[in-house]
């Protein structure tokens, strides 16, 4: 199972200028993946442009957004921030795509939450013909440079709509950052999906756990903040699957790779620039 590590870029009120100093302590100290968690309405960095600081300081770590809010954008301005963050990596970004619960994040005139579903298949089939460079805006120009590539994708959520768009667009499912008892259904109902479409082999399944090794309560509390929109019950099973110990960091790793994830992403509850090397030495 590869290990990754998640930046810090959805702690309340982080400080941005840690991101790129952890994009590259992570890169160097031979974590996987970067990943990046997505909300809008919430006092952090947008995962675009985390994404984009580690691209510019990182030269081997996959990127992963996990999860990007995908309808919250118009279309062609995302596919094109994308493959440019992809291009800057030279080719290391997959996309993990959500289509977003809560109705705040949906900051965009015209982009709201109702109909997102719906609306996001429509995208998908412009970020592709986009990332094929199809011209863009009603003239000559397409949106990228030649050169570009498909960006490979991953999709979240729990709806059967979430899990036939996986099958179809994907190459595999992200799951909810809970312990593995409560992901281990869903995990179940991406791979049926992707049976049903008749795709071969077996997709990839991204787990998600939150750590927080160095100050284990400010961590927790951090947490329950991000997810106190998601409601009690939410927040309370999130936060009591914070991994404040090496123990429960190698408990988590057992657990996920039970239920056969490919990857789990370590992310963080503080930007302590400290915790890239304590979780490190656990996993590496």
């Amino acid at each position: 199972m590869k290990i990754g590590i998640g930046l810090p870029n959805q702690v309340r009120n982080v400080r941005p200028s840690v991101i790129p100093a952890w994009a590259r302590e992570a890169d160097d100290a031979g974590f996987a993946s970067l990943g990046t968690v997505g909300r809008n309405a919430y006092p952090g960095v947008a995962d675009t442009v985390a994404l984009a600081a580690a691209a510019a300081v990182t030269s081997r770590a996959e990127l992963i957004s996990g999860v990007l809010i995908g309808p919250a954008w118009p279309a062609p301005l995302l596919a094109k921030e994308l493959a440019g963050i992809d291009g800057v990596s030279g080719g290391r970004l997959t996309v993990g795509f959500g289509v977003g619960q809560r109705e705040d994040d949906f900051l965009a005139e015209g982009y709201g939450p109702r109909g997102r579903g719906a609306r996001f298949d429509g995208d998908l089939e412009r970020f592709r013909k986009i990332w094929r460079g199809a011209p863009v805006g009603g003239g000559p120009n397409a949106a990228v440079p030649v050169g570009g590539r498909q960006l490979p994708m991953l999709f979240g959520a729990f709806a059967p709509a979430a899990m036939d768009r996986m099958a179809r667009w994907g190459q595999g499912y992200v799951g909810g950052s809970l312990p593995a008892s409560f992901v281990a259904p869903a995990f179940e109902a991406a791979r049926d999906a992707w049976a049903r479409a008749g795709r071969e082999g077996a997709p990839r399944m991204v787990a998600l756990a939150y750590f927080a090794l160095g100050d284990g309560e400010a961590g927790k509390r951090n947490v329950h903040d991000y997810y106190s929109a998601s409601g009690a019950e939410i927040a309370g099973a999130v936060v009591n699957g914070v991994c404040d110990s090496p123990v429960k960091v190698k408990e988590a790793i057992t657990s996920f790779a039970d239920i056969g994830a490919t990857d789990i992403i370590f992310n963080t509850g503080t930007d302590d620039l400290d915790e890239v090397r304590r979780l490190a030495e656990i996993v590496l």
